[in-house]
């Protein structure tokens, strides 16, 4: 399994290279022959790769299991060369995206195909693998959730959080773009008849930081700006995105319908405010609540436990299906630390257990 993982972090994969990410989806299958499973490839659209459903398991008319996984990954092509090789040091598999998330898609794919050789698994599986998860999956949302109104059971291969645990409530994000705009003017001599539409933009994000709200667990957060056309020009323009983080649905409406409702804060600029609610709320239901308890028992019965983590403010393909409300398991992955950054790493021993988990959970949910 270290081999393989090896492999699959060695292909890199960031998002916006259609080749690259069609390619891992290439080496995902090439892994299958003679597997008893069945291929579907979806081509790639608006510029990303494509995706890959394979399906296993008995033919009945019972809801299927569902696995969601994702084969891009934040890092340039060369990161493997240079910034991150991919190695094994001790119990640490180094590698761009080996935590989020190939080691987790891999270990999930082998206990998917284990239960399918064995014809072990409880109904029928589906297992999704998506090119464009890092990026908000725009161009799959739609298929996951088509597939998600389906299933009995989803489960998330994203990475393991905090020291393995389970992620059972995630936030909900909304991502904005707002677009200011003044009145030119020479910043030396007619100054008085510009409209700086930087300065409206600082009383604009002064605003929007204002509404973040621990105590709710609302976050707001602008995190890119561009602006301006010369150091000696009153700026017409600016542009500034929005990252907004909830627990709840509700709260998600209230803050979008605040942020979409921005107005210029002094005369003579105008504001336009794009965007909505990009993932809903995974709230801990009921329903999600047995699941992990099914999953913390597979888990002792292998030899290991399983904590939850408490709600985690990143957001998944698992907030796609558990907005649908079906029952929905996350951090299924590997453990590891580092996601995102260049000393990202995956935990060589818990590729086996948690592929043992995947497997059992398949035969039993």
């Amino acid at each position: 399994m270290v081999e393989d993982v090896c492999a699959w972090a060695r292909h890199e994969s960031p998002t916006d290279d259609a080749a690259a990410v069609d390619g891992m989806m290439d080496l995902l299958v090439a892994g299958l022959d003679g597997d008893p499973v069945t291929i579907e490839r979806i081509p790639g659209r608006d510029g990303l790769g494509g995706s890959v459903i394979l399906r296993a398991g008995p033919a009945t008319s019972e809801k299927p299991a569902l696995v969601l996984s994702h084969l891009d990954t934040v890092h340039p092509i060369g990161t493997a060369a240079s910034d991150l090789p991919v190695r094994v040091e001790g119990d640490r598999l180094y590698g761009p995206g080996v935590y989020d998330m190939k080691g987790g898609a891999y270990l999930a794919l082998q206990g998917f195909l284990e239960v399918a050789r064995r014809g072990t698994a409880k109904r029928p599986m589906v297992f999704l693998f998506t090119p464009d998860e890092e990026i908000g999956s725009p161009t799959t949302r739609a298929l996951i959730e088509h597939l998600g109104r389906d299933a009995a059971a989803v489960l998330v291969t994203e990475p393991a959080r905090d020291g393995g645990k389970i992620v059972t409530c995630r936030k909900g994000v909304g991502r904005f773009d707002v677009h200011v705009e003044g009145r030119p003017a020479h910043s030396g001599s007619r100054h008085p008849d510009g409209r700086n539409a930087i300065y409206e933009a600082a009383r604009q994000i002064s605003a929007i930081e204002a509404m973040t709200d621990y105590s709710r667990g609302i976050t707001t957060t602008v995190g890119l700006i561009k602006g301006g056309t010369a150091m000696n020009t009153i700026p017409q323009h600016c542009r500034f995105s929005i990252d907004l983080r909830v627990e709840t649905a509700a709260d998600g409406e209230e803050l979008s319908a605040k942020i979409l409702a921005l107005a210029p804060q002094k005369p003579d600029f105008r504001v336009t405010v794009t965007g909505g609610m990009n993932r809903p709320p995974f709230e801990r239901t009921p329903e999600v609540a047995a699941l992990f308890d099914t999953a913390s028992a597979l888990a002792s019965e292998i030899g290991f436990t399983l904590v939850e983590t408490e709600r985690t403010g990143g957001g998944s393909d698992g907030n796609f299906t558990a907005g649908l409300g079906v029952p929905t398991l996350d951090g299924l992955g590997i453990d590891g630390d580092g996601a995102h950054t260049l000393a990202e790493y995956g935990l060589v021993s818990s590729l086996g257990p948690r592929a043992m988990l995947a497997a059992r959970l398949l035969e039993t949910v």
